[in-house]
């Protein structure tokens, strides 16, 4: 890697979001991570394109559409602008936000292909997979449901069960099903592509160890090896939304082939719109550096599909591949029902300043794979304390008495105070930790700095000596705010990657140019002309964050939460209770519950939370139930299913229309909510006794 006061060339990329879905704060931790990085290094004076896209092929893309009525290009587009909206307001700063399913991407996946397989890297096999007779497609693992055979629980996925744990081939399932349709599928043999990932293992095993990855990262990667890698199954057979192989009608590219190949297309797009070298970049003997920002869970395709495609296409590997941990809200998992599974669209309504939540997660950010919490009383407390007690206040105390006292000019001694020196003395320290993604440890520093700037301000106590009549006491006054606006200058600086917004009014109000790293060599003189300070931030409202989380929560109303621990655990009936929470029997029987198939599901436009089910239980026409269930599932998954519905529930007018009833469903506070099936033999419309 070039030193720091060697002029680099950097190109830098966070993982591409999928077009099915809000991004949410977990999302945001990646993001903001890579843009203050980015910032960061375009403030040292490196050149830097930071590029990203939306990740838009595959199966579920494709159903969605055609739920919605719509096609998957109309889908990725709406998509794309909303999430190109919340990055904006996030301040996350882009040079090229794009698209997987773009001419770019096409264009380098096939020609990528064509390169692997002169080199003797792809070739087919003939294999078994299921088949939906109705819908009339070969079905993703994720796409079969039936009962585990490890433990017998229902409704597991095709790979893996999330009761026991257990991964297995998704023929090994009892009673499978298609999620898509609810057909029983059929196995049916189909040829696939395969990238010969196992030919590729000594190259791997050299990559992962060469300081590319992160000690832990490398260790994980290692634990593949130990049984030796398999081939990449890299074709998906028609219908699919993606690129079509070439020369081999009807399949597709897998979509986690061309989706990082879309790191390459966005930049290659950037190179047409500026004019940039796009080979400079990517040529196998490129002297310029590469770095991806992922999560943890997708480091399997970064560290050994991906530098392995461009190994042995021709192009460069990634310079250093940074992972980071997930995010958990109050120390748990995000959740619908604590209201704590939060979009960053309802963030910003109920919040509105992005900058409280990039400072907080700077905080809590560092160099290693661990995950990190957002405590939201912490939250709070934090932000409140360090911008506004500490950070900002050291403005607020001195800017005034400048502005009406001296006519907004500054006066700077011939010596530089001590309090002013220290500051200046942590940038190589506070550099250090902002290279190496020790945000953490630099915004500790910079508090660390604040307090004593404080303690300075405190001391020399200016609110004191403007009461005070003299020359002498009017020159300390000059001297010592307008010392304290130098350590402000200087503090901004420093925080300037984390809040850009925030420091850009500080610049206004400065009256300065925008701040760079080298500016810590430079500093006010006698007679700079400062604008009128302004207040530039307010407090974080506990009761913002209280009415974030309602928010947020699932509608009860629309779908009635049964305790997942005492659906598994099944407690027993005479466990103490209050006696206000039992019911009679007679009152259980008032509960007319009904077997009922879904036999649509939908989106409700402008509902965060709601999916619109219409549900037939034997009736002239199918009950219309609108159901909380919008973050657990796709609603393509659920057509087709049977599920536990009350049927006598009297009709609710709701926003988005008429409820019929209500579906069952289980959660608790580690995930869900999970809609309630029958077994195996139940039919349409009987009753639940």
């Amino acid at each position: 890697m070039a030193t720091a006061n060697t002029p680099r060339k950097i190109l830098v990329t966070s993982a591409l979001p999928y077009a099915n879905g809000s991004i949410h704060l977990g999302h945001l931790v990646e993001y903001i991570q890579t843009d203050i990085w980015v910032r960061f290094q375009k403030m040292q004076g490196h050149t830097v394109h930071y590029v990203c896209a939306d990740d838009t092929h595959g199966t579920p893309i494709m159903l969605r559409a055609e739920k919605e009525g719509i096609t998957p290009e109309a889908l990725i587009e709406g998509v794309h602008k909303e999430h190109t909206a919340d990055f904006s307001e996030f301040l996350v700063e882009f040079d090229n936000y794009y698209s997987t399913n773009a001419p770019e991407n096409k264009e380098l996946a096939q020609s990528i292909y064509k390169k692997l397989k002169a080199n003797g890297k792809i070739s087919t096999k003939t294999i078994e997979q299921f088949y939906d007779p109705v819908k009339n497609m070969f079905l993703p693992d994720r796409f079969i449901k039936g009962e585990c055979p490890k433990c017998h629980a229902k409704d597991q996925y095709g790979d893996s069960c999330e009761v026991c744990g257990a991964t297995y081939n998704p023929t090994e399932l009892i009673n499978a099903y298609s999620a898509v349709s609810g057909a029983a599928p059929i196995r049916k043999e189909t040829e696939h592509y395969f990238f010969k990932l196992s030919e590729c293992e000594q190259f791997l095993k050299d990559w992962t160890r060469s300081g590319t990855l992160q000690g832990e990262a490398a260790n994980k990667m290692g634990e593949w090896f130990e049984n030796g890698l398999n081939d990449w199954d890299i074709s998906r057979d028609a219908p699919y939304f993606g690129f079509e192989i070439p020369d081999a009608p009807g399949k597709y590219f897998y979509v986690w082939l061309d989706a990082p190949i879309g790191y390459m297309a966005s930049f290659k797009n950037l190179c047409q719109a500026k004019g940039l070298d796009f080979d400079e970049y990517w040529s196998k003997d490129s002297k310029t550096e590469l770095y991806h920002f992922i999560g943890k869970d997708i480091l399997y395709f970064h560290a050994l599909f991906w530098p392995a495609t461009l190994e042995f296409s021709g192009h460069r590997k990634p310079t250093q591949i940074f992972a980071h941990g997930f995010l958990t809200v109050n120390g748990e998992k995000m959740s619908k029902s604590r209201g704590t599974f939060i979009t960053a669209r309802s963030y910003l309504e109920h919040i509105k300043n992005p900058e409280y939540l990039r400072y907080y997660y700077a905080a809590k950010i560092n160099s290693t794979m661990e995950d990190i919490d957002l405590s939201l009383d912490d939250f709070v407390a934090r932000v409140n304390s360090d911008l506004v007690g500490k950070y900002i206040n050291i403005a607020s105390r001195t800017a005034g008495f400048i502005n009406k006292r001296f006519d907004g000019k500054l006066q700077i001694s011939n010596t530089l105070p001590s309090a002013v020196q220290e500051i200046k003395s942590s940038a190589k320290l506070i550099a250090e930790c902002y290279e190496s993604r020790e945000y953490g440890k630099a915004l500790r520093e910079i508090m660390r700095l604040a307090d004593h700037a404080n303690a300075d301000v405190a001391e020399a106590a200016p609110w004191v000596k403007a009461k005070l009549e003299g020359d002498e006491a009017k020159q300390d006054l000059h001297l010592d705010c307008s010392a304290a606006l130098e350590m402000f200058r200087l503090l901004s600086l420093y925080l300037k990657p984390v809040l850009p917004k925030l420091v850009g009014e500080v610049e206004k109000f400065l009256n300065i140019v925008p701040l760079t790293w080298a500016s810590v060599d430079s500093s006010f003189i006698t007679g700079h002309q400062i604008n009128n300070y302004e207040h530039l931030i307010t407090r974080i409202d506990p009761k913002a964050i209280d009415a974030m989380t309602e928010a947020n929560k699932e509608n009860l109303t629309a779908t009635p939460q049964v305790s997942a621990a005492a659906v598994s655990k099944a407690a027993p009936v005479t466990a103490a209770l209050p006696e206000a929470e039992y019911i009679s029997i007679d009152d259980f029987t008032k509960v007319d519950l009904r077997i009922a198939k879904i036999v649509n599901a939908e989106h409700v436009e402008g509902a965060e939370k709601l999916l619109k089910l219409l549900l037939d239980i034997g009736e002239e026409r199918p009950r219309q139930v609108f159901a909380g269930i919008k973050s657990a599932y796709d609603p393509a998954t659920l057509v087709g299913r049977l599920t536990v519905m009350v049927a006598n529930l009297a009709p609710r007018k709701m926003k988005f229309g008429m409820s019929e009833g209500m579906v069952l469903a289980a959660s608790d506070e580690n995930g869900g909510p999970f809609i309630l099936s029958p077994d195996v033999g139940a039919k349409l419309g009987m009753r639940v006794k």
